[in-house]
């Protein structure tokens, strides 16, 4: 059959779509930018329709409907990263979390640990081949489309169409609905003097000719501000933002000393502002994989001069470094922090930085040092005091890599908020039997 009748064939509205989901159900919801919202609107909409019916992401950016209180007999709240939209969910016991390495989710796809009844996912429309592109989001999605039972598709021809490993053929789709809309767009954000210290602190590390992952927020596109006098870098990272687009422009970014995939930018996901999907859509120099290729420590490992820049909640005095969530209150999730982390740790010259403010100033203007004797009770360890490598905050950089816990300390100290350092000598006094 020609895939143009194969693609009018399993036209049919949202509405339609969404009642091929069975009770029971685990629904995977694509990631990030990729969410189909008219698609999970609908499924919303029809939850009287369902019982037990599982939902799993990472990243969404959606309404979360199925997530509100009274819809726990209907929908099962499960993801992989806790947006938002499911913190209260997940912190009030209505539902639930699964930790996991990014990189590793495709294979528990399959693998069958971890269930895909039913996909859910954005597309562009069709090529002349009859090829749709996953667009901004290839990550777990790819092997979504090829694990799921069932895939339920949303084409939207406001989508950009990307290269890479990133095409699926409508004969994959089980039910196609059209429906046209602008893509979440998430602006720059603002950035001040602390996230200026940082990024000039972080670049200091980064020599020419480096391949670069960075991820979205103010301190990685700080850290771009301080990169204009460095040459041939190279991207391979889980995600760009538009922070990345003034280094290509400028030829900072050329990727031309990269490993692998010389002369492209190699991502997984990606989300930004609407100039952001205008520079990936049909450019061949912006190749989007699954996550399984890009996360995975031995592919990272092979980049030489690998930087990888992360965030983090809090560390210890050990090095212990908590990232996804605070006390037993699930924030985010581990997503490529220690994909990444341990990549560029088996590579040659590779330095993973986790880069932070000292302080995190609550609304009513409190001072809490990221810098903490002890973690949290009941936090969980994102990445290991075996694991960490550099500690960055605007006040300078702690190296831990070899260094004994009594230098760790030490370091970690020196890169403190000053309102916080005496607490944190005493403790190091008291713990090492000496003076400071």
């Amino acid at each position: 059959m020609d895939w143009k009748e194969i693609y009018k064939s399993r036209l049919c509205t949202a509405e339609e779509a969404v009642k091929n989901i069975r009770s029971g159900d685990t629904v995977v919801l694509a990631h990030c930018v990729g969410e189909p919202t008219v698609i999970v609107e609908a499924m919303v909409a029809n939850y009287k329709q369902y019982e037990n019916v599982e939902i799993k992401h990472m990243v969404s950016l959606g309404k979360g409907g199925y997530a509100q209180p009274g819809m726990e007999k209907h929908f099962r709240v499960n993801p992989m990263f806790a947006s938002a939209n499911v913190r209260a969910t997940i912190s009030e016991g209505r539902g639930d979390f699964t930790p996991a390495f990014f990189h590793e989710i495709p294979k528990y796809f399959r693998e069958g640990k971890l269930k895909v009844d039913t996909l859910l996912v954005m597309v562009t429309p069709p090529d002349e081949h009859g090829y749709c592109s996953l667009g901004t989001s290839v990550d777990y999605t790819y092997q979504g489309v090829k694990s799921a039972r069932t895939v339920i598709a949303q084409v939207n021809d406001r989508f950009p169409r990307t290269y890479g490993e990133s095409f699926v053929h409508v004969s994959e789709l089980d039910h196609i609905v059209e429906a046209s809309h602008p893509i979440v767009e998430l602006q720059p954000p603002k950035i001040g003097e602390v996230e200026e210290a940082i990024g000039r602190n972080c670049a200091s590390l980064i020599e020419d000719g480096s391949t670069l992952q960075l991820g979205i927020g103010a301190i990685p596109d700080a850290v771009m501000l301080f990169l204009h006098d460095k040459r041939d870098l190279g991207i391979h990272s889980e995600m760009i933002s538009d922070g990345t687009l003034a280094l290509f422009e400028m030829g900072v970014i050329n990727n031309s000393k990269k490993s692998m995939n010389k002369g492209r930018m190699t991502i997984t996901f990606l989300m930004g502002t609407q100039k952001l999907y205008d520079f990936v859509h049909n450019n061949p120099c912006v190749e989007v994989r699954p996550v399984d290729y890009t996360n995975h420590p031995a592919v990272i490992m092979q980049q030489y001069k690998m930087v990888s820049i992360n965030s983090c909640i809090q560390v210890d005095l050990q090095g212990q470094v908590v990232s996804e969530c605070m006390g037993l209150n699930q924030f985010s999730g581990v997503g490529g922090q220690v994909d990444f982390v341990r990549g560029v740790s088996m590579g040659t010259d590779g330095k993973a930085i986790i880069a932070m403010p000292s302080v995190t100033i609550k609304k009513d203007g409190t001072k809490i040092s990221k810098i903490v004797p002890f973690v949290d009770q009941g936090a969980a360890i994102t990445t290991s005091r075996n694991d960490v490598d550099y500690i960055v905050t605007e006040y300078g950089i702690a190296p831990m890599k070899g260094k004994s816990l009594r230098e760790r300390a030490k370091n970690l100290i020196n890169i403190a908020h000053p309102d916080f350092k005496d607490e944190l000598i005493e403790e190091y006094e008291r713990r090492f039997h000496m003076e400071f």
